[in-house]
């Protein structure tokens, strides 16, 4: 398999513009549950291009975005530049570079099934303010819901590369079909190991919606934007995307076809 920091070196463009972004429901929860004010500092590891970053900056917040990917971390620097509150760190989960207690609170948006969880937890422990806080993010697309996601979750299964082996659902998979929007760990949240081994002293979770409407080359972006689909520019890829052209054509309506997802946040205290 790819080295996990390199996986995303030819796909910075397409994820810089066809990632969703995250809802604003989720910033306010940041403040209702974990006290935070615009005062607060943030690291956010595995950034890439600073999608869930820029929710903190435009905040107020002095946000660390701890990227060790070269590109994607150039792509921040570029988006971001406006924000005087910025601070790139060449960086990784285990080893962010950042002083012992130094942030209020730890995100990692889409990210922490790549990390080394037991290092990653003690170098988070290490850089948290006491009394900090950490939380873990996935924009988890909906498989089933709508008959183009369940097309569409087939189509990448015969296509991709190791899906299987590096989707997120490994780990957060198991609050698929939870009707909770928010609850204290259940039966269910238990399944999913990494989570409870990495918040030691228990987490929470809520759920909120989140869409993107696209045409056929945003859709065509979304899928090349994830690291176990072939690269677009090789042969396979550009069967990929005639296939995906004739998936379109069958579910579109007025030329756009909607991706619905789960906005899943774990967090809470290490």
């Amino acid at each position: 398999m790819t080295n996990s920091v390199e996986r995303f070196s030819n796909r910075v463009a397409n994820y810089v513009k066809y990632r969703p972004g995250y809802p604003p429901e989720l910033l306010e929860l940041f403040k209702g549950e974990m006290g935070m004010t615009g005062e607060s500092i943030v690291a956010d590891v595995g950034s890439g291009p600073g999608i869930l970053t820029k929710l903190f900056l435009e905040n107020g917040n002095v946000t660390y975005g701890v990227e060790p990917n070269e590109g994607m971390r150039k792509a921040a620097e570029d988006i971001l530049r406006d924000f005087p509150n910025f601070r790139s760190v060449d960086g990784t989960a285990e080893a962010t570079g950042l002083p012992d207690a130094a942030v209020d609170i730890a995100t990692a948006g889409q990210a922490f099934h790549w990390f080394k969880a037991e290092k990653a937890r003690k170098e988070f422990k290490r850089i948290l303010k006491p009394g900090g806080w950490c939380a873990l993010i996935w924009n988890m697309r909906q498989l089933d819901s709508t008959p183009f996601l369940r097309e569409y979750e087939q189509f990448i299964v015969d296509n991709a590369n190791d899906y299987e082996e590096v989707c997120h659902e490994r780990i957060a998979g198991p609050l698929r079909d939870s009707p909770a929007r928010h609850a204290e760990p259940s039966d269910k949240l238990k399944m999913a190991s990494e989570l409870v081994n990495f918040f030691d002293n228990g987490f929470a979770y809520s759920s909120f919606d989140n869409i993107q409407i696209f045409d056929f080359e945003g859709l065509k972006g979304r899928l090349f934007s994830s690291s176990y689909m072939p690269a677009e520019e090789t042969e396979r890829g550009e069967k990929i995307a005639l296939d995906l052209h004739q998936l379109f054509a069958r579910h579109e309506r007025e030329g756009r076809i909607e991706v619905l997802y789960d906005t899943n946040i774990f967090y809470g205290q290490l």
